[in-house]
């Protein structure tokens, strides 16, 4: 007994030493990655030297003589603080991850094959003019010389995994953009889910789940209502007198969006707006920008201020994509929110012995393509990727489909190639910057812009395929709906300063209903633009504070309406109980606050969760769960309020009892305190951020992300949330001040826990807080903590 004691302390001893050991480690690596901020470095491909300087928060400054010697910088600082994000940026996007992370992203990397996503940026990098070609390559230059340098100092993430990360190429941020192109305009799993969906309930019922538009919606190129005129009141409810092909589809559902909270309206969108001067205390335009994405450590954005010449851009990028995405110049600024414009169609194909599909004008051969994916700690996968005229064969993604199905994308269009982006950060007016705009093609957007004269607009951009016979939300089975081109520029949405000097959009309808052109089935849910709207409309003397108010806002109309229906039911149900009058009580008195502490609003989000399910699974079994749609949220109101009698559950008497039945089962799911008083809505819809490797090192998790914490808002409020989706930057420019436009990102800047800009912004971003983005030169030097001199 006493041996084994000895080797069991001995055993222990060992365990956490090297637990210790390893945790040291960790943190030199860390430490040994930092960057140089001051001082000097040599990068060889420079012309002449060029001078970074840090401000407050890390964000580099970045001035040279030429734009070749710029866009170098701009590569290996971006590379200082994030080239671990940016290798696996393009691994993720090439499906290439499983090579270094494992058998667990070969799904993803099946997925990424499949969709040729390597081959399409290839293509796109071939077809680059010559002057965009060289600035690519400058920023590859920029970043493969921070590598050359420092391969024995590659970030903690490189040693942690064992691998180091090959050279940079121009079609790595190629590769890196058109993932984002992915990630807003994907809309070929819906069309498979919706056909299952509508097989089962018949198209009467489906229209009411997968409506296209809204009454609530408000076009930004259409006049809007006067809506200073008094509002329908929502009645309070009073007092009552006694009481006060599943399994494959949801598959390929976890490798498109992860294994993120279900969320059903955590879409990729955002929130802009801009106000004339007319309307702000300044007498200049305020324009306000908060892009909506999943969360993620590091950030999606990277903060720069680029300057050469008379070429000076500040805003944010994607790190590993050069130039500025969204901000500002001297003269002009923009910001985007998607347009979920339909770039996709899955078509089935028809296919004979021969290996042949069928096209309008005959059978044409099936292409093969191989692949072959490397997965770390495992055996090779190799694919045969097949393409029709349309596109790849999708079978390999959907193994129990028995039929051939394609998918034609724009991005495989040869007119699916130009990056604008230069253009739109160099150009000084409206008629400069639809030129610019007129040749992106990906992702489809609202843009809203205004500029130093005072001016505003809005324009609609990408390309969207013409579809003469119309739209189609399932699968095609014909060859009526082949595209015909795409929809030309100059008949897209599109404004310029408006005679009420407001514009608006947030991912919600943007085509009045007499548009010459159909862009989309699938609009987000009319909420937060219309709140936007209604914020905004019939008030004057804006200033910054109150652009940072509204991109804050957590008033929920459609919650508050929701919480005085579900309030009025449990009043008339048969079966209420003490805990459903107390909810009652609770609901109809709430002002409509998702707020953090808020009881009500904890209540409507339970009833609201288990809403879909109850109402489907009577209809669709377990295919309920294949139920998706951008405005869900609509849909739901709409059939609450109106209580259709097809779709009130046979098991339940009136839809009051329903109603009342779903509350109560909501509070059963969300595991609401027994006294609902004390429930608070933030706790059990918290806000988590964690950092993709260390949230799995028990010692790192905690101080390397943000831990849980409470948090307001919802999918409905202005500052749309989940617990690992929001805003992912805050954005106002003020053509009043320049330097006191301001811009955050979600953390930081740097990727390096160690760092004093790796997490250095979430007070701000987490508060509703902000702070200016300083972009002419004197205001730069005040605030400048950090000067590097990059020298040839």
């Amino acid at each position: 007994m006493r041996l084994i004691a000895v080797f069991l302390s001995l055993g222990i001893v060992v365990v956490v030493a090297g637990t210790l050991g390893g945790a040291w480690w960790l943190k030199h690596a860390m430490r040994d990655s930092l960057p140089q901020l001051d001082g000097s470095l040599r990068l060889p491909g420079l012309s002449a030297p060029v001078t970074v300087r840090r401000d407050q928060h890390g964000v580099p400054h970045i001035e040279a003589s030429s734009l070749d010697d710029l866009f170098e910088a701009q590569g290996y600082i971006t590379a200082q603080d994030r080239l671990w994000q940016m290798d696996m940026a393009r691994r993720m996007a090439a499906g290439e991850a499983a090579e270094v992370l494992g058998k667990s992203l070969a799904d993803h990397d099946r997925l990424e094959r499949v969709l040729q996503m390597r081959p399409t940026a290839e293509r796109m990098a071939a077809s680059l003019t010559e002057r965009d070609r060289r600035f690519f390559e400058d920023y590859a230059r920029g970043v493969n010389e921070f590598l050359d340098s420092h391969r024995d100092h590659l970030p903690a993430e490189f040693r942690l995994l064992m691998y180091k990360p090959r050279a940079w190429q121009p079609v790595d941020s190629i590769l890196i953009g058109l993932s984002m192109v992915q990630i807003l305009d994907e809309h070929w799993p819906e069309k498979l889910e919706r056909e299952k969906v509508e097989s089962r309930i018949g198209p009467g019922l489906a229209a009411d789940l997968y409506p296209t538009g809204s009454w609530r919606d408000h076009p930004p190129t259409v006049t809007p209502p006067d809506l200073t005129a008094p509002q329908p009141v929502i009645p309070e409810a009073p007092l009552d007198e006694s009481q006060t092909k599943l399994k494959d589809l949801l598959k390929l559902r976890e490798v498109i969006r992860g294994t993120q909270e279900i969320c059903r309206e955590c879409l990729s969108g955002s929130n802009e707006w801009v106000v004339s001067g007319a309307h702000t205390s300044s007498g200049k335009p305020l324009l306000s920008n908060d892009m909506h994405l999943e969360h993620g450590i590091p950030n999606t954005w990277y903060e720069v201020d680029l300057r050469a010449g008379d070429f000076h851009v500040a805003g944010v990028t994607i790190a590993g994509m050069p130039f500025v995405t969204a901000g500002h110049n001297h003269h002009i600024a923009w910001g985007y929110t998607a347009l979920y414009g339909d770039t996709q169609d899955v078509y089935v194909e028809q296919t004979n012995s021969q290996g042949e599909s069928l096209g309008a004008d005959g059978w044409h051969p099936i292409e093969h393509s191989k692949e072959t994916i490397h997965v770390r700690g495992g055996a090779d996968i190799h694919l045969d990727v097949e393409r029709t005229e349309h596109g790849p064969v999708l079978n390999p993604l959907l193994p129990g489909e028995t039929r051939t199905l394609s998918l034609r994308w724009t991005a495989y269009d040869p007119k699916a190639a130009a990056i604008p982006l230069f253009d739109l950060d160099s150009a000084n007016n409206w008629d400069e910057f639809r030129q610019a705009i007129s040749k992106w093609w990906g992702p489809t957007l609202n843009i809203v812009y205004a500029d130093d004269q005072g001016n505003i607009g809005y324009q609609a951009a990408g390309l969207i395929p013409y579809r003469p016979a119309g739209l189609k939300g399932v699968p095609v089975a014909d060859h009526q709906h082949e595209w015909q081109g795409f929809v030309p520029f100059d008949q897209m949405p599109s404004t310029f300063n408006p005679t009420d000097g407001i514009l608006a959009t947030a991912n919600s309808r943007i085509t009045p209903d007499n548009a010459p052109y159909q862009l989309t089935l699938e609009w987000a849910s009319p909420y937060r633009n219309e709140r936007i709207w209604k914020w905004l409309s019939g008030k004057d003397r804006f200033t910054p504070s109150d652009m940072l108010k509204l991109q804050t806002d957590i008033y929920s109309e459609v919650d508050q309406e929701l919480a005085q229906r579900f309030a009025y039911a449990i009043d008339h149900s048969s079966k209420a109980d003490a805990r459903l009058r107390q909810a009652a009580d609770l609901m109809r008195t709430w002002s409509g606050e998702v707020a953090i502490d808020s009881a009500p609003a904890a209540i409507v989000a339970a009833a609201k969760h288990v809403f879909w399910p109850m109402l489907l699974k009577p209809k669709l079994g377990e295919d309920w769960q294949l139920y998706q749609w951008a405005e869900s949220a609509f849909a739901q109101e709409e059939i609450i309020m109106h209580a259709p009698a097809q779709w009130l559950p046979k098991n339940y008497a009136t839809w009051d009892d329903f109603l009342a039945a779903c509350v109560s089962e909501g509070l059963k799911e969300d595991h609401a305190p027994a006294d609902l008083n004390t429930w608070r809505y933030g706790y059990a819809h918290p806000v988590e951020l964690m950092h993709p490797l260390y949230r799995l090192l028990p010692w790192f998790k905690s101080w390397t992300g943000t831990g849980v914490q409470p948090q307001s808002g919802d999918t409905t409020t202005v500052k749309q949330v989940g617990r690992t989706f929001g805003p992912s930057q805050r954005f106002t420019m003020d053509w009043s001040n320049i330097d006191g436009s301001t811009e955050n990102i979600v953390m930081g800047e740097s990727g390096n826990p160690l760092s004093p800009y790796y997490r250095d912004q979430w007070w701000y971003w987490y508060n509703g807080k902000t702070f200016s983005l300083p972009f002419t030169d004197g205001a730069v030097n005040a605030v400048t903590v950090h000067t590097l001199r990059l020298v040839p």
